[in-house]
């Protein structure tokens, strides 16, 4: 069976993102619990615990800049069993606010290629094409206490129209919603959920002058739960689905429910801390000719809090090892 182009590139990437931590560790020691540094062995202030990185590259909420980059590839859209991929830049940035509260920011923001039949005279096959271009932004804000033997965080969330191609892209609204995210550590595990829901304020009109509907409002709800259980050498299992309703859509196409999982590690590249995951997601329920499995791969940019002593002490580990790879001048 032939399967089409876009899954075989989806493959073609987790094949390359299998192997590639193979040489990676085998260039850099990996953050793991019995380390105690992200950026070098040898030098213990270069940056901050390594367990405690990789249980804060876990949490949502965590006062940790992270910057990561989702790409999900959603198969077996419509008769043509077409593929969608939408690439998640969603940067966390906290802020302190005071002794006891951080304020932390999350910004989705998708680029996005929606496949889209188009029509053809009579007797011609149906064309196939798609839109690619940048979605809905969807900044979120959590409140969240600084201690507490359970992390949580409360906050607004936001739907900006902010696509460039309403149509297909974009709902064309302007929303905004509760947000909530709930999340426990104990020993090697992460237990939490997230949920939020959006429903619309503004926007384009919702009826075209000739009565067909343009833009419906928006009413949605998100909940995704998340597991993971840490391993070895910076290695973790992990199960994060995404659950989602329209509350205005036709009753058999409210819910898209996925079940799955996946493997990651927490690592460095260099001197720089990252976190890598892939996901495989199976749809038990979903709308008609909406994607049956989804592929997700995570790369993500981890910036822990440093002292100024540790900035110092790691730049000027950075310049040794600089200089040690520098060939040495011919006597």
């Amino acid at each position: 069976m032939k399967l089409p182009k876009r899954i075989y590139l989806a493959l073609g990437a987790l094949a390359v993102w299998i192997p590639i931590t193979r040489p990676l560790m085998a260039q850099d020691t990996p953050v793991d619990a019995k380390g105690t540094q992200v950026a070098t062995e040898k030098t213990p202030s270069a940056a901050t615990n390594a367990e405690e990185l990789r249980k804060e590259s876990q949490n949502p909420i965590a006062s940790l800049i992270s910057v990561p980059f989702q790409d999900n590839w959603n198969f077996a859209i419509g008769p043509a069993n077409r593929a969608q991929n939408v690439l998640n830049i969603q940067p966390v940035i906290p802020f302190s606010l005071g002794k006891d509260w951080n304020l932390i920011t999350r910004w989705i923001t998708p680029i996005v290629y929606q496949p889209i039949p188009v029509a053809q005279p009579p007797g011609l096959p149906v064309q196939q094409t798609g839109v690619y271009g940048l979605g809905d932004l969807n900044p979120s804000f959590f409140f969240s206490p600084k201690k507490g033997k359970v992390t949580w965080g409360v906050g607004p969330t936001f739907l900006l129209p902010t696509a460039t191609n309403t149509a297909y892209l974009g709902q064309g609204k302007f929303g905004i919603g509760p947000s909530v995210v709930v999340l426990s550590q104990p020993g090697h595990w992460t237990l939490g959920f997230l949920a939020n829901n959006i429903w619309s304020v503004a926007g384009h009109a919702d009826f075209n002058p000739d009565g067909t509907v343009n833009k419906p409002p928006v009413n949605q709800f998100l909940f995704q739960w998340f597991v993971n259980y840490n391993l070895k050498e910076g290695w973790y299992l992990k199960t994060a689905p995404i659950i989602t309703a329209n509350w205005r859509a036709p009753t058999n196409s409210v819910w898209n429910v996925p079940f799955g999982g996946g493997v990651g590690r927490v690592m460095k590249l260099g001197f720089q801390p990252v976190n890598l995951a892939a996901e495989i997601y199976g749809n038990a329920v979903h709308p008609p000719g909406a994607s049956s499995w989804t592929l997700r791969l995570s790369f993500v940019l981890l910036f822990p809090k440093l002292s100024k002593e540790e900035e110092k002490m790691l730049l000027e580990e950075r310049l040794k090892q600089m200089n040690q790879t520098q060939p040495q001048e011919k006597k």
